[in-house]
């Protein structure tokens, strides 16, 4: 796995090609997901993920706010008290300790942003 990039200078990502590599990885065939970190600084982290249609995320939390940015297909969340659906181009921003599961309708993609308060 790629390690990501320093940002010292800005980076740009082609986001539909990662979004290919993450579907031949053997965790995403095997496990019906992957993600690959894009960002890791002190302060931000910027993921991938790529799910298969079917595939669910197992609820979780964090203790950072994070943003759900669905890049293709349809993810469904489920959250403590109500489901959000989420096709290409909708976004939803989640504060510190909700917990969610991820499910995914058809084979989808998102960018998992998150703020950070710690080393990088």
């Amino acid at each position: 796995m790629p390690k990501p990039e320093s940002t010292e200078h800005g980076v740009v990502y082609d986001l539909t090609a990662i979004e290919h590599e993450l579907r031949q990885e053997d965790a995403y065939l095997r496990g019906g997901h992957t993600g690959r970190t894009l960002v890791r600084e002190s302060d931000l982290r910027v993921v991938l993920v790529a799910v298969q249609g079917g595939a669910r995320i197992a609820e979780h939390d964090t203790d950072s706010s994070v943003s759900i940015h669905a890049l293709s297909g349809h993810i469904r969340l489920h959250l403590p008290n109500r489901i959000v659906d989420l096709s290409a181009g909708r976004l939803l921003v989640l504060g510190p300790g909700i917990e969610h599961d991820v499910e995914a309708m058809v084979d989808s993609a998102f960018l998992l942003t998150l703020s950070w308060h710690g080393e990088s």
